[in-house]
C-alpha cells in the first residue's frame, strides 16, 4: 500500500486529509518559508486526532524559515522544541542541518538524534542543498546514525521533473534500503501513484498528496 505523507500547515486540514487517504502527517507551521515548528497546542490537538485514527505524527523541529545553518541559540531551540514534542508524544521529528559549506553539521545532528531517541527521524528537505556530489556521502551519515527517512525533491525546483525523478531512482537504489528516500516536490493525489511507480518506493509527501 502507498504510504501517503500530508504535509499540514496547523492543524486545520489534517482531520480531511486522514479521511481522504493521508496515511502519515508531517506537522508544520508557515509553509509559505518551507515548513516551521507547529506550536504546543497544534501538536497536541494532532496527536489527539491522529492518534485516534492509527495515523503517525512526524512534528516539523524548524525555528525560521531561510537556510539551515543553526547558530547555537537558534540549535537550543531546536533541542526544547524537539523535546517538547517528544513530552506530548509525537511519533517523529523532522529536521535538518547544515555547515556553511552546505554540507551536514554532524555535530549539531548528532545533538538531535540523542534528544530524539526513541522517535523516527526524518532529514528534511535541506538534504537538496547539499551538492549532488556529496549527496551519497550524506545518505551514509545519516543511516548510519539511524535516521530513517530523506525528505527530497531530487534537485533544488519544486516540482518533480523528469530530471529530479532520475536523480532520487539513483539515490534510492544507492540508500538500498539503510534509509528510506521519500519524494516529495510537485507530487500530488493525481500524479502520486505513478511516481511511486516510477521511482519504485511506497511513500510520497506533499500538501496536495490527498483531496481536500
Amino acid at each position: 500500500m502507498l504510504i501517503k505523507e500530508f504535509c499540514a500547515e496547523n492543524y486545520t486540514n489534517v482531520p480531511l486529509a486522514i479521511k481522504n487517504g493521508a496515511r502519515r502527517i508531517e506537522l508544520c507551521d508557515n509553509l509559505a518559508v518551507g515548513g516551521t515548528t507547529p506550536s504546543k497546542g497544534v501538536i497536541a490537538e494532532t496527536l489527539t486526532y491522529a492518534g485516534e485514527k492509527n495515523i503517525p505524527v512526524m512534528t516539523m523541529i524548524r525555528p525560521r524559515g531561510g537556510n539551515f545553518i543553526y547558530h547555537d541559540i537558534e540549535l537550543r531551540i531546536m533541542e526544547t522544541d524537539l523535546m517538547e514534542a517528544k513530552k506530548l508524544g509525537t511519533d517523529g521529528v523532522v529536521f535538518g542541518c547544515l555547515n556553511k559549506d552546505n554540507g551536514l553539521d554532524k555535530e549539531a545532528l548528532e545533538r538531535l538524534i540523542e534528544i530524539a531517541q526513541g522517535l523516527q527521524v526524518t532529514f528534511h528537505m535541506a538534504f537538496d542543498q547539499i551538492p549532488k556530489d556529496r549527496q551519497k556521502n550524506a545518505i551514509d551519515w545519516l543511516a548510519d546514525h539511524g535516521v530513517d527517512r530523506i525528505l527530497s525533491h531530487g534537485g533544488d525546483g519544486r516540482q518533480m521533473t523528469a530530471a529530479n525523478r532520475a536523480w532520487l531512482k539513483e539515490l534510492i537504489i544507492y540508500a538500498a534500503n539503510r534509509i528510506t528516500i521519500l519524494p516529495g516536490g510537485g507530487i500530488n493525489y493525481k500524479n502520486a501513484q505513478e511516481i511511486a511507480q516510477i521511482l519504485a518506493v511506497n511513500e510520497v509527501h506533499g500538501s496536495q498528496i490527498v483531496v481536500l
